[in-house]
Parts: structure tokens; sequence; C-alpha cells
């Protein structure tokens, strides 16, 4: 596109209250950022369990940074591949209960990686209406077809499943914990469905990983599911607080993997302060399990006062909370003026979510007090009678 016609489409973006900017943060802690000299407290990050800032993860990454230097210098299968890779894969191994395990440079990658080295030219993809962006762009760029179910819908994924021709491969992908709506897949029906139609399942567990489980293993620990026909992705920059995605399952899968992901094969390795940051995060969740605990009843009640206050959190069940308003500048409006009260809460706006499906998403962290929580939901309450909201 020239300049000219980058302007027009800005122009219509805008009437749309659709436009999107980068805000510069000028400093951040767990729970505030420092924007243009202004405090706001932080209700928009993914840093679930506060691990970006535990003292912890700072030193194993200070101390990488000495060993190896900043930067990997090269490809994992070129000189890259340092031995911080192999200590960590066996880590994730572990938490996940996977014979195997790969690291990617993020979740997205992690997904365009896998799912376009593994679908091959015949096979169906079945994913779930609001999966994550990159699991749709990587089933599209695949060589196999792809068929969407209504979200979480089980009935209309069986349907669509037994119209499948004998012989032709079926995965099945969808969220663990969905982004914006921060529900839960119904796990053990699609098991249970991969079973009955000889399909897998590719489980992209970002949100879930370090947050649900008796482990805080992620989605197949919440249902107390283990399976071969299970392929389990997630990343390390949401509750382990730092950057990278990976793979866990079958060491076949992930050797087959090494050999033909074009992400993996061409992109340079992580630098080892993430590495060895990710490391120290594994290790700080398996030893202490009241940050996630306290994040959990945070949630619940946070999720409880808005829903309270009258406003519509869907079927939000974990640290995820929407409050979903409808039309785009509505959303951008009661986004801003809490920006103003002090509050960092984004307007979510398609194509994120659907059109007409536009809301506010609130996402906590460990380190929040409950002061915070309430001051927030004060301000959901006034700003949202003076919008007309409730």
């Amino acid at each position: 596109m020239t300049a000219d016609e980058c302007e027009q489409a800005l122009s219509v973006l805008q009437a749309g209250h659709l436009l999107r900017r980068l805000s510069s943060i000028d400093s951040a802690s767990a729970t505030t950022v420092v924007q243009d000299g202004r405090r706001l407290l932080n209700f928009s990050s993914n840093n679930y369990l506060g691990l970006a800032h535990h003292p912890a993860l700072k030193r194993a990454a200070a101390a990488a940074i000495r060993r190896f230097g900043v930067g990997a210098g090269a490809s994992r299968l070129l000189s890259g591949n340092n031995r911080l890779y192999e200590t960590l894969e066996t880590a994730i191994a572990q938490f996940k209960s996977t014979p195997a395990a790969l690291v990617f440079n993020s979740g997205y990658v992690a997904n365009l990686g896998a799912l376009g080295a593994w679908i091959q030219p015949g096979d169906l993809v079945f994913c779930d209406r609001l999966s994550h962006a990159s699991l749709i762009e990587g089933a599209r760029a695949s060589a196999g077809t792809l068929r969407i179910y209504r979200h979480g819908d089980v009935d209309h994924l069986r349907k669509l499943l037994s119209g499948r021709r004998a012989g032709r491969r079926a995965l099945i992908v969808t969220d663990g914990v969905f982004s914006m709506d921060g529900d839960i897949a119904p796990l053990p029906a699609l098991l249970a469905l991969a079973e009955e139609y000889d399909a897998q399942i590719y489980l992209d567990d970002a949100h879930a990983t370090g947050v649900l489980g008796s482990r805080g293993a992620g989605t197949c620990d919440h249902f107390n599911l283990h399976h071969p026909r299970i392929i389990q992705m997630g990343t390390f920059s949401k509750a382990l607080g730092g950057l990278g995605g990976f793979v866990a399952t079958e060491s076949p899968q992930i050797q087959y993997l090494i050999n033909k992901s074009g992400p993996l094969i061409y992109t340079t390795a992580l630098p080892p302060a993430v590495l060895a940051a990710a490391i120290a995060a594994l290790s700080v969740i398996g030893e202490n399990d009241a940050p996630r605990q306290r994040l959990l009843r945070h949630a619940a009640y946070l999720r409880a006062r808005i829903a309270a206050a009258g406003f519509d959190v869907g079927e939000s069940c974990t640290t995820i909370i929407p409050i979903r308003i409808g039309d785009n500048e509505t959303a951008v409006l009661f986004s801003r003026q809490l920006f103003e009260a002090g509050f960092w809460v984004p307007a979510i706006r398609p194509p994120t979510v659907p059109v007409g499906a536009a809301r506010l998403r609130i996402s906590l962290t460990a380190a929040h007090t409950r002061g915070q929580i309430d001051r927030l939901v004060e301000a959901l309450s006034t700003l949202g009678r003076a919008l007309r909201i409730l």
C-alpha cells in the first residue's frame, strides 16, 4: 500500500473507533505503570504471579549474561543452543507431565511453527471460533483445511468431525483459557471426541500455565487429564514473567519439529538471560504456591463484585475478567476515563473480539492488594453509571 492508501485506511479505522496507538511506558512495577509522568494502577498485565519483577529471576538473568553474554549469536541448530535450553526443556516436560518439550522464541512463533510443520495436505483442522489469532493464522498458513466450530460448542464440533472423510487426519485446536473472555475450554469433552474420532488436540495453554490446576501446570492439570492425544503449548511471557513459548508432547513429535519447523530452524536463539529467567520461574512456582492461591482469591473477589455491580462479565472463571460493553466508542471512552482516574484498563475491539463485542479486559496479578482492587471497583461503578452502562 502507498502512504496515501494507508492514510485512507487509518481514517476509516479512526471513524469506527478502531484506531490503535502505542503507549510508551516509562517504568513499571508488578502493579503499576508510569506513562508520561502519570502513575497508573495496571489492570492489563498478564504478569499474573508478579514474577517479571521477582528477585530470583533477576539474579538468574544477570548470571546468564555474565556466563553467556547478552545475545545467542546464532540459531539453535548452529551455535545458539546453549545448555540452558536443555535444562529448561527438561523442566517444562516435567512441569507439563509430558515426555519432551521444545522452546520457541514466543508463543505466537510456537503456534505458527508447530501447526505449520505438523499439518499436512489433506489434514483437517477444527478450531474454536474464539481461539487466539496465532492459532487461526497458523492453521490458515498450513497445508491443511481449516474448519471453525462455535465457541465451546462440543455438539457443533461433533457434527463437523462426523462429516470427515475416512482417512483424513484431524486436529482439534483450542485455547485452554480464552484470552479475551476468561473462560476455560471443555477439555474433557474435547478429549472424548478426539478419542471417538481418532483426532489430536492442540491446546494453547498460554493463559493457564502457572495459574490453573493443583500445581499450576495448566488446563490438563486443572482437569487431571494427561493424554498423548493432547499437545500442550504454553508461554513464559505471562504467569512465568518472561519471554518465549514452548510445545510439550511426545518425543518423536518434538524431534520432527526440530527438523521441519521453519520458525525454529531459521530464527536466532533466545538470549541466555531469558532462558535462565524461565528456569528460575519454574523453580519459584514449584517452591511456593501462595502467590497463585492469592491470585485466584483476588480474581474470585473482583469477579463477584463487578457482577454484583451489574456489569456483564460473561462466562469468566479465571484471572481474566471482561466487562462487555458492545460498541467501540463507549468502550474507548470508558477506558479513557479510567485512565484519567488513575487506572490502566484497555478497551478491546475488533478484530481482537467479534464485531459488537467491544469490552474492557481486566487482568489481575498476585501482587495487587485488596485495597487496589476495591479502588478499581469503585471507579468502574462510578464511571459505569455516568456512561449509562449500569
